[in-house]
């Protein structure tokens, strides 16, 4: 029996000696866990991720005019919402607000000088409202520079053409007024002055308020009678509607696309009804597009009792209408 002791005591003892340097062994490694998140301060499951954004570039500077947060606005939760604040911020980049200034410009056409020189213009600049909103929305999910979709449209005409615009008379209209009503008349003299040997070439736009500009005491315009609210009352600037009317019945016998025309609250006389376009400075326009593919000249000219506007091109280009 005391051989049979000490045989299974022996036994033991080795494998109490076995578990001791398993255990031994596994406790060697519990330090380098721990050493790992002293590293980094918390467990790599709980590192934060760095938030996403979105920057906005101006193409002609590379600066940034302005960062997304998309986390902040609602990304993640309200996708729907998300695309409003965005289309929202892209309508306001593009024409502005009170406090900003859009990247849309209205086109300025070239024209003539005195002497025939060509006068330079500046060229229409929009900055497309959807492609943006769909690049930020793409951007939204990772971050990164977004650059401003941003077209920039010259005048597209000929110049080695323009010596000949004036050959044939396209289109033309007259319209007659009362001599003694030196205010107005002056106001309607100036305003065709300010379109006079303008050049509107092939898909060019033309806006009555941009090339006019504002008709006020500093630019030479007189009180006259105008309609404001179905009433005629003093104002400075009374009579240019004529010129406006004028210019549409002339153009309106060539291919073009109206973007902006508004009718008088009141007949008016000297062309038809419904054949008026009324404006504003600052508010109502008389717009449209030159659908063709040929270049015109406007000439004005202005007698003690009528406006006549015609639309010239040259011999060339007058077989293509």
């Amino acid at each position: 029996m005391n051989k049979w002791k000490c045989i299974f005591s022996l036994s033991l003892a080795i494998v109490l000696m076995g578990c001791e340097e398993e255990t031994a062994v596994e406790q060697v490694e519990a330090p380098v866990v721990e050493e790992k998140q002293e590293e980094t301060g918390k467990p790599q499951q709980e590192i934060e991720q760095e938030p996403v954004i979105v920057e906005l570039v101006d193409p002609s500077t590379s600066e940034v005019i302005h960062t997304i947060k998309p986390t902040e606005l609602e990304f993640e939760t309200d996708r729907v919402s998300y695309q409003q604040t965005i289309e929202k911020l892209a309508r306001n980049l593009a024409r502005g607000t009170e406090d900003l200034e859009g990247y849309d410009r209205r086109m300025v056409l070239d024209r003539l000088d005195d002497k025939g020189n060509i006068v330079k213009g500046s060229p229409l600049i929009l900055l497309r409202e959807r492609v943006l909103v769909e690049r930020i929305l793409a951007a939204s999910v990772e971050g990164g520079k977004v650059e401003l979709p941003i077209d920039i449209i010259e005048s597209d005409y000929d110049p080695e053409d323009v010596p000949y615009l004036d050959e044939v008379v396209v289109a033309t209209y007259t319209t007659y007024f009362n001599p003694a009503e030196t205010g107005r008349n002056k106001n309607i003299e100036l305003s065709a002055l300010a379109i006079n040997n303008v050049i509107i070439g092939s898909g060019d736009y033309f806006s009555f308020n941009t090339v006019v500009g504002p008709r006020d005491e500093a630019s030479g315009y007189q009180p006259a009678p105008e309609i404001v609210n179905k009433e005629l009352v003093m104002g400075i600037g009374g009579g240019v509607c004529q010129t406006s009317s004028t210019l549409f019945n002339a153009v309106d016998q060539l291919p073009v696309n109206y973007v902006e025309r508004h009718h008088h609250s009141l007949d008016i006389g000297y062309v038809p009804k419904g054949r008026d376009a009324t404006v504003s400075y600052g508010g109502l326009d008389f717009r449209f597009q030159n659908t063709s593919e040929v270049p015109f000249l406007i000439k004005t000219i202005y007698n003690k009792n009528s406006l006549t506007i015609e639309f010239r091109t040259s011999q060339k280009h007058s077989r293509a209408l």
